[in-house]
């Protein structure tokens, strides 16, 4: 869901060595804004306490919102984790997924984006929506992951732009770093199947389908928990 190129570099988040020695409570303070990109359209919020209410897409090039279809698929395949949940959207673009959670009730959401337009773009969705539950970290994801985690979480949202090849690089810095809570599930989304992404071995998909020329998989770490 988020941008393929961006030129901001990780100081721009916090000084590099701070950010990456820092948990994430220290990462959530408001981003100052600064030019933000013109908008090209809408995405909408399926379910939840903000069903219905529309998400800017900003035109950003490479960005690519998850699909409302797409979205309800795979909010439905999580049906009964949501609530109460901790959430970590990678990525985060726009951030339809991160809020598609916080709208059914996840406890924390916590979006990484790059992307300083779509950082501060993301703030203020969550600022207008009321959404007091996310806080959006600008910052390159393998950078971010690199540092500290603080508190796990069980639900991960991983949609990596597909020529950065990062699916792999990430699900692995999740699992060294300590950020999964036990039988977390974990949706990614790519071109490439499940099976081709480089994914920790104990890492299994629950779920998987596609639209158009995307794939959407949803994966548990815990390889003796299979029934989704």
């Amino acid at each position: 869901m988020t941008a393929a190129t961006s030129a901001l570099s990780y100081h721009d988040a916090r000084s590099g060595a701070e950010s990456a020695g820092e948990s994430i409570e220290a990462l959530h303070d408001p981003i100052e804004g600064t030019g933000r990109a013109p908008v090209t359209g809408t995405v909408r919020i399926i379910g939840g306490r903000f069903r219905r209410r529309r998400v800017p897409v900003p035109a950003v090039p490479g960005l690519r919102p998850t699909p409302d279809r797409v979205r309800e698929t795979v909010f439905n395949w999580l049906a009964g984790r949501v609530e109460g949940a901790r959430c970590l959207d990678l990525y985060a673009g726009t951030g339809a997924l991160g809020l598609e959670a916080a709208s059914r009730g996840a406890a924390r959401v916590v979006c990484v984006e790059r992307d300083r337009r779509l950082a501060d773009a993301l703030e203020a969705q969550a600022r207008a929506l009321g959404a007091d539950a996310v806080r959006v970290v600008c910052a390159p994801v393998l950078a971010w992951l690199a540092g500290r985690a603080g508190e796990p979480f069980d639900i991960v949202l991983m949609d990596p732009p597909f020529d950065a090849g990062e699916h792999g690089a990430a699900a692995a810095a999740l699992e060294a770093g300590g950020w999964l809570a036990p039988d977390a599930r974990v949706y990614l989304e790519s071109r490439a199947p499940f099976e081709a992404l480089a994914l920790p071995g104990s890492w299994s998909m629950l779920r998987s389908n596609k639209a158009g020329q995307v794939r959407y998989h949803l994966a548990s770490a815990d390889p003796a928990d299979g029934d989704g």
